[in-house]
C-alpha cells in the first residue's frame, strides 16, 4: 500500500493540494500527530464494486481448508 505521511500542521496548510493528489494518483495520505498516524485520506470507492473484488487479497493464508474444525458450536436455534 503506497502513500505518504504528513503532519497535521502540514496537512492543514496544504489540504487542497493533498486532496487533489489523492484524487489524481489514487494513493492515500496518512496524517500524523507527533509522528503517530491518526487518520488516512484515501479515494472514495462506491459500493457498486463486486464483493469478491473488495475481498480479493484479504485472505493471506488458509492451510488445509477441508480439515475438520475443532470448535464446538450450535447450529440453528
Amino acid at each position: 500500500m503506497q502513500g505518504i505521511q504528513v503532519s497535521k500542521t502540514e496537512f492543514k496548510a496544504k489540504a487542497l493540494e493533498y486532496f487533489r493528489q489523492v484524487e489524481q494518483s489514487g494513493e492515500h495520505v496518512v496524517v500524523t500527530d507527533h509522528g503517530t498516524p491518526t487518520l488516512v485520506v484515501r479515494p472514495f470507492h462506491g459500493l457498486d464494486r463486486d464483493p469478491l473484488e473488495i475481498l480479493s487479497g484479504t485472505v493471506v493464508r488458509y492451510d488445509n481448508p477441508t480439515d475438520p474444525v475443532d470448535v464446538d458450536w450450535e447450529a440453528g436455534r
